[in-house]
């Protein structure tokens, strides 16, 4: 039988919280959600808006914030290129701060506090796949490093209160995600994809295509959350989660392609600064730890995803999804 317990959930408005804390609510829980706005839309989470069990405070989580809650997930940070770039001083504030202010809250009520990490960690990995135990090859000074280095210096934290002040922490390194509520102008590969083949516009490629990812259906991340969170105090993390099939961008396109029954022609164009080659987790501390793999493949979840982003185009809401 599931306990239900007081669980705060940062950046709810995003793609993953959004999906979270409809996940949390299932299971009976109070859920009290924080975002500021800056890139998740009210939109995701209007479904939940009416339900008792379900709270909304708009805030900045740069700035502490007080509450009694029983568990804490920190999701709260711009995620993609597009918009952690477009101030990055914020971002990194954002990081850090964010942090220090979460775990400060955590130590104070004693809450268990999970930290949604990345898998930007590992930066242009040098090595394939990529396991935790990888300490990365990340510059400190390019454009992404706002994102980059703040999350690692989340992590460094994390750890930190873990020794320091024996605070209970799950750390999840996240790999590419999708799925319905993703931000439709996030420059993220999939939902550019499927906005532009969905409207017969060229689908955008960066580099050759031959750079590849492995991407995982948002429903499965959610569980992987859940059980990390539910897993036993001696582990901690970090632990990768996300799907080990890699994709070329090319093989990407053409499955979009595929599903939309679209026009669309290829496009090339310079690969960004920093860019990573190939990306792919080793979930094997997952599995071990967890009980814990994706199930639903990159066909499925394309669907479901196509047929989200079909319904805002048809809604004629594309233009302002992101207020």
């Amino acid at each position: 039988m599931h306990l239900a317990k007081r669980v705060l959930v940062t950046g709810v408005a995003g793609f993953l919280g959004s999906h979270l804390c409809g996940k949390l609510l299932e299971q009976g829980n109070e859920v009290i959600c924080v975002d500021n706005l800056y890139t998740g839309s009210k939109r995701n989470i209007y479904s939940l808006l009416g339900k008792p069990s379900f709270e909304f405070l708009r805030h900045d989580i740069t700035f502490p914030l007080y509450l009694e809650v029983d568990e804490i997930y920190n999701l709260a940070c711009p995620a993609s290129p597009i918009h952690y770039q477009n101030d990055p001083v914020q971002t990194t504030k954002v990081n850090v701060h964010g942090a220090i202010n979460m775990l400060g809250l955590a130590k104070r009520v004693k809450a268990k506090i999970f930290q949604a990490s990345t898998s930007e960690v590992y930066g242009d990995p040098e090595v394939h796949p990529q396991p935790e135990s990888y300490r990365g090859s990340v510059n400190p000074i390019g454009p992404r490093s706002c994102y980059d280095e703040g999350k690692r210096c989340a992590e460094t934290l994390f750890f930190d209160y873990f020794r320091q002040h024996k605070l209970r922490i799950k750390i999840a390194r996240i790999f590419n995600t999708y799925g319905p509520n993703m931000h439709p102008f996030d420059g993220r590969v999939v939902s550019n994809f499927i906005l532009q083949a969905l409207q017969n516009k060229p689908l955008t490629i960066f580099g050759d295509g031959s750079q590849s990812r492995s991407f995982c259906y948002v429903d499965d991340l959610i569980e992987g959350f859940l059980r990390l969170m539910q897993s036993g105090d001696d582990f901690s993390g970090p632990v990768n989660l996300g799907n080990p099939v890699e994709f070329t961008m090319i093989e990407l396109a053409e499955q979009v392609k595929d599903l939309t029954n679209s026009k669309s022609e290829v496009e090339f164009q310079p690969l960004p600064e920093d860019d990573p080659k190939q990306r792919q987790p080793d979930i094997t501390l997952a599995r071990e730890k967890l009980g814990w793999e994706p199930k639903v493949d990159l066909r499925e979840g394309l669907e479901k995803t196509i047929a989200y982003f079909s319904g805002l185009l048809r809604a004629n809401i594309i233009k302002d999804a992101g207020r």
